[in-house]
Parts: structure tokens; C-alpha cells; sequence
């Protein structure tokens, strides 16, 4: 018998994988139609990064056909074709022709829906920047851009994809077109977050773009436009680097004109970027003769934010800046400053005693602060609940209170209580410069004694019999209060110094241990004979 064959097909075997690499944007442009997923991701990111080089680039691929078939994956079900079919249109929707051509194939929608909750930051970005390279005819739509580019700008990563794409440019233009000057606003709220960024802030720079807005801001008349072009200010010159270029396009002027500002909103924004750029020492030594004296004029304002804002300024202009410290007292500013003492704000406090504390190491300047009742102004500060006014109110205590008039001003307007008080503080730099403080007060014999009386001394000792709370204040002020104490100081240490001098009324209890109290000399009187050795006792009065 003939032999039988079996002509049953064997099951089609798997295609092996092809690599394909193209240099000609026509060929990458043929596979946006491809039915595979990968093939379009890789496809779109080619074309992406094409586009990127100029708007030649942009040009060759709506003569090549690309936007039709890139507008059919903006609703692609894959997630990564989506997202590169956006960015390419955030890129290519600056150029005329494609911005036309979007128009007739009526993409807008599609486009507006890149922007759900749930999309990634990176789709929201680039279908803003679409939207507002499509928009200088729909106001509205580019407001609705700029203000999701003013929240997605807050990640780092979006600043660096907004600027790789040339979006600062388009957010300069709109600064300087009168014409869109309800989008001001939020165009300075994304440039605010933009200029965090140093890379950012050299390429604003280097395009002239930060001379355009610091002279916008100057120049504008809207205050809320003012107050956030002083806010970017702020916001960017944390770091050091855009602090010099700051410096370098003369900010300084942009921001003492603000300060000139009837907006209180302008005003407080201006002297909080003041403030940051006092770490710039260029900037600190600017102010001296412009700046310095508007500041003292806020502090009279009937806003306590005002006063605040104007105070932290001159906090940081005059800390470590004499001649900063001496330009505000010549500006008439330490009645204004020790009013702000009073305040309801307790930053307001806090950065109005760093002042007079900044001023009162030039000994001409203190005597006249102590002559504006600055001793009992500080009271009210020292018995604050606030922990930052309570170490800057005595740290003031300790700068102003260093000639026994002032000590004694300050004895009898009660100001030792609370001062003392500050001692039992669990706060770290609040007992060290209460410390310092009451060191200082122990200057003279009856403030000593009055400190004594309060129980500093015993709440001194106990603190430095504790490794974490005491500190070198602690202990110089309790050695300090000894030298006014000397029969404790004997009993204690078993010796006095060259500069003890012994009175009447001096005893020799004997040694004791630390932590021990040395009864008075009344009570020790009152005691039975006993065994235990004998008090010696100084008085050269003949009829005790």
C-alpha cells in the first residue's frame, strides 16, 4: 500500500523579537500607526525628543503627518503612550502651524482631560503647557493653565521639565503683554516656584528675563502683583547662589520701592525678601542708607503683621552689623522699637529685643536705650509664655542691664522676678540666656542680694548639679552670685579669691556638701549648744 502523509500544519511559532533603529523622522512618524504599544511609547519619545531642538524640528513633523495620528493617542488606554503623546503636543502646540492644525481636528477637549486628578504630574504639566501655547486667544483656558502650572510646579521635577521646554520664556511674554495682565498673577505665582531651582534662576538670568521682573515688579500698580513679585524674591534668595545674582541685577532697589507700597500685603512681602537677602553681605551693607529707615517707619504701622515683618528685617540687617544697628537708632528707631515690645505678635517681640539687643552692644547706643525705659518695658516679654520672646527678652536683659543704674531700674520695676522664673525653664537656650542675664545682673551687691532673696541661688545649684541642664552661664552666674554670698562660697569651696573681701556678718559654718543649705546666721543663733564644731563669726562691732 502506498505510504499515507500527514499535511496537518504545525501551530504558528512565536515571532522573534525585531529590533529597529531609524535616523529619519519619516520612518518614526510611519510607526505612530503601529498597533503595538511599545513600538508607539518608543516612537513617541523619539519624536519628543526631536521636537525639542527648534522649531525646524516642529515644522518637518506637521509636513510628515505626525499630529493626526499623535492626536489619536492622547486617548490611548496605555498609560506611558499617553503620557509621551502629551508631551510632545506640550512642545509642538508653540508653533503656528500646529497650533492651527490642532484647531480644525478639534483636540481641546481631549487635551483638557490630560488633566484629571488622577493623571501623572509629568501628563498635567505638559497638557497646561499646550493649553497655554494654544490660548493667547482663550484667556480663559491659559488661566486655567497657569493655574495648575502654579500647583504641578511645586515638584522639583516639573520646574526642570517647564524650563527644559522653554516655558519660562512664554511666562516672561506674558509679563510684559499689558494687554494679559489678568494672568499676571498667576504667571509670577509659577515663576515664584520656578526660581527656587538654581538652574533655573542662571537662565532667567543669562536671558535677561530677571532684569524684566524685577522692573515689572517695581513698576506695576497692582498690588497683589507687587506683593508676589516680592514673594518669588523671597522664595528664591534661600539659597545662596540666587542670592548673589539677586544682588548682581541690584534687587535691593526693586525692594525698597516696594516697601514705599500703600498695600500692606506688598509691604510685608518686600520686608520678609529683604530679610532673606540679608545673608548677603553686599545686600546687608545696601541697606544701610536706603531701606533701614522705611523699615523703622512700618514699625508705626497699625498692622501688627506690618510691624512684625519690618522688625524680623532689622533683626537680620543689624545681627553682627554695627553699623547697620547704629543707622537704626540715627533713623530714630529705638521708641518705635520698644513699643513693638507691647505687641500682640510674639515674632514682633522677639525681633524688636534682637534689635535694641543688637544696638546695645555699642555702649553709646545702650545708655540710650536705657534712657527710653527699656528696663521696664522688658518685663512683659520676660513673663511671656512664648519660649523664643522669653530668650530674647533676656538675652535684651543681659545687653542693656550692665551699668548699676540700669540694674536698679530694673530691681524696682520687678523685673528680677521674672527673670529668676526663666531660671527653672526646661528650654535649653532659655535657661542659658537667663543665665547670662542674671550673671549680668549680679554685678552690683544689692541686686545680687535680691536674686539671692528670689532663689536664684538654690535654682542655679540645683541646675548644675544636673549634666543636661546646666550649662557655662549656669554655673559663671551662680559663681558670680557666691562672690555676693561669701560665708556660702567659703562653706562650699573651702576658699575665697584675692578679690573677697570679708565684712562683718561673715561666718565659718564649715564645709558642705553640694546641694546642701547653709542655714542663715539668724536661725544658726537660735540653736543649742551642741558637740558639732564651733561658727565662727566676723563682727568687729564692740556691743553684739
Amino acid at each position: 500500500l502506498p505510504k499515507c502523509w500527514d499535511y496537518r500544519l504545525e501551530p504558528p511559532r512565536p515571532f522573534d523579537p525585531l529590533m529597529i533603529e531609524s535616523k529619519k523622522a519619516a520612518t518614526v512618524v510611519l510607526m505612530l500607526r503601529s498597533p503595538e504599544e511599545e513600538i508607539l511609547a518608543k516612537a513617541c519619545e523619539a519624536i519628543y525628543k526631536f521636537a525639542l531642538k527648534g522649531e525646524e524640528n516642529k515644522t518637518t513633523l506637521l509636513e510628515l503627518g505626525a499630529v493626526e495620528p499623535l492626536t489619536k493617542l492622547l486617548t490611548h488606554e496605555d498609560k506611558i503612550v499617553r503620557r509621551n503623546a502629551t508631551m510632545i503636543f506640550g512642545i509642538l502646540a508653540s508653533n503656528n502651524g500646529v497650533k492651527k492644525l490642532l484647531r480644525e481636528l478639534d483636540v481641546m477637549n481631549s487635551v483638557i482631560a490630560q488633566l484629571a486628578p488622577e493623571e501623572e504630574v509629568v501628563i498635567h504639566e505638559f497638557a497646561s503647557l499646550c493649553l497655554a501655547n494654544m490660548s493667547s486667544e482663550y484667556p480663559v483656558i491659559q488661566l486655567l493653565a497657569l493655574k495648575t502650572l502654579g500647583v504641578i510646579t511645586n515638584d522639583k521635577e516639573s520646574r526642570t521639565m517647564l524650563r527644559d521646554s522653554q516655558g519660562l520664556d512664554h511666562l516672561i511674554k506674558i509679563l510684559e503683554t499689558k494687554e494679559l495682565n489678568d494672568l499676571h498673577i498667576e504667571a509670577l505665582a509659577v515663576i515664584a516656584n520656578c526660581l527656587e531651582d538654581m538652574d533655573t534662576m542662571v537662565q532667567i538670568q543669562q536671558t535677561g528675563g530677571l532684569k524684566k521682573l524685577l522692573s515689572f515688579a517695581e513698576n506695576s500698580t497692582i498690588p497683589d502683583i507687587q506683593k508676589n513679585a516680592a514673594k518669588a524674591i523671597t522664595k528664591a534668595a534661600y539659597d545662596p547662589e540666587n542670592r548673589k545674582l539677586f544682588h548682581e541685577q541690584e534687587v535691593e532697589k526693586c525692594l525698597v520701592a516696594l516697601l514705599g507700597s500703600e498695600n500692606d500685603g506688598t509691604k510685608i512681602a518686600a520686608s520678609q525678601a529683604i530679610s532673606a537677602m540679608c545673608e548677603n553681605s553686599g545686600s546687608k551693607d545696601f541697606f544701610n542708607n536706603q531701606g533701614i529707615p522705611q523699615l523703622i517707619q512700618l514699625l508705626k504701622s497699625d498692622n501688627e503683621e506690618v510691624r512684625e515683618a519690618a522688625a524680623l528685617a532689622l533683626a537680620n540687617l543689624t545681627t553682627c552689623n554695627p553699623a547697620n544697628a547704629n543707622a537704626a537708632a540715627e533713623a530714630d528707631g529705638i521708641d518705635p522699637l520698644i513699643n513693638v515690645l507691647s505687641s500682640k505678635r510674639d515674632g514682633a517681640i522677639a525681633n524688636a529685643a534682637t534689635v535694641l539687643m543688637n544696638m546695645a552692644m555699642q555702649e553709646p547706643l545702650r545708655l540710650n536705650i536705657q534712657n527710653h525705659d527699656i528696663m521696664h518695658a522688658i518685663i512683659s516679654p520676660l513673663r511671656s509664655a512664648n519660649t523664643v520672646v522669653q530668650s530674647k527678652a533676656a538675652l535684651a536683659v543681659a545687653a542693656t542691664a550692665c551699668d548699676v543704674e540700669a540694674r536698679t531700674e530694673l530691681r524696682n520695676s520687678g523685673g528680677l522676678e521674672p527673670l529668676v522664673e526663666l531660671l527653672r525653664s526646661k528650654n535649653d537656650e532659655v535657661r542659658k540666656h537667663a543665665s547670662w542675664a542674671v550673671m549680668v545682673c549680679a554685678g552690683d551687691e544689692l541686686t545680687a542680694n535680691e536674686l539671692c532673696r528670689l532663689g536664684a541661688l538654690d535654682i542655679l545649684e540645683e541646675v548644675n548639679l544636673s549634666g543636661t541642664r546646666k550649662n557655662k552661664f549656669s554655673e559663671a552666674a551662680y559663681n558670680k552670685l557666691l562672690n555676693n554670698n561669701l560665708s556660702l562660697k567659703y562653706s562650699q569651696t573651702g576658699y575665697l579669691s584675692s578679690s573677697n573681701i570679708i565684712n562683718d556678718g561673715f561666718y565659718d559654718y564649715g564645709r558642705i556638701n553640694p546641694g546642701t543649705k547653709l542655714l542663715p546666721l539668724k536661725e544658726l543663733c537660735l540653736q543649742e549648744p551642741s558637740d558639732l564644731r564651733a561658727v565662727l563669726l566676723i563682727n568687729s562691732k564692740s556691743d553684739v
